[in-house]
């Protein structure tokens, strides 16, 4: 599985000749927009900066796109959506309540949690009882609607995934969240490439990848 980052929430994963798409920004959106195609999108809320399907389409390849809670199965994804408050507006004073719509995604013997613009450390009751056993956990960090850096880490660690993926920062954000988990200075990487083995003993370990 290669993991790639675009910024804000938007992340590419492939693996074999598949592509998930999580997050892409719409044109319409400030974060910058995808280029690629993917055969599964998954969207965590109705807003321009997550809901950018459209740009993950290349050629005749259109993606089965996964909007909201439920179990989907798609080309041998399996993937679980749970329902969450998210008061995200990328509009500082500005409160709007949204379902944010957390996943977990089961691909290559590895079980994956997108958070998404997850407003509150508070999971609902549906998702404490199924989110166990994370390899991978995408987090937000940046605050402003989203979870902070230090809400975020306590999540991050009540979840005990085997690897955190910081996500929706800024530069200060993302610094004050890196010394949170005690990994100040960490630079990020291009790509992470990880199979089901390389897990083996990993604890909460920060990957930070370069948008």
């Amino acid at each position: 599985m290669v993991i790639s980052y675009l910024g804000g929430e938007c992340f590419k994963v492939s693996f074999g000749d598949l592509t998930l798409a999580f997050n892409p920004p719409s044109k319409d959106s400030d974060f910058k927009s995808p280029k690629f195609g993917s055969d599964i999108v998954l969207v965590t809320q109705d807003h321009k900066d997550f809901k950018g399907i459209d740009l993950v389409v290349f050629g005749d390849r259109e993606p089965f796109a996964i909007t909201g809670p439920g179990e989907y199965e798609v080309k041998g994804v399996a993937v679980r959506g749970f329902g969450a408050e998210s008061v995200y507006s990328n509009k500082p004073g500005v409160v709007e309540k949204h379902i944010n719509t957390i996943y977990s995604v089961a691909l290559e013997g590895m079980t994956l949690c997108f958070l998404g613009a997850l407003g509150s450390s508070s999971l609902p009751q549906s998702a404490k009882q199924e989110l166990d056993n994370i390899d991978i956990l995408f987090v937000p960090v940046g605050g402003n609607g989203v979870l902070d850096h230090a809400e975020s880490y306590k999540l991050a660690v009540q979840l005990e995934p085997s690897v955190i993926i910081p996500m929706h920062y800024t530069p200060e954000t993302l610094k004050l969240f890196l010394k949170e988990a005690g990994a100040e200075g960490m630079q990020p990487i291009e790509k992470f490439t990880i199979k089901k083995k390389d897990l083996e003993g990993k604890q909460g370990e920060i990957v930070l990848l370069q948008a």
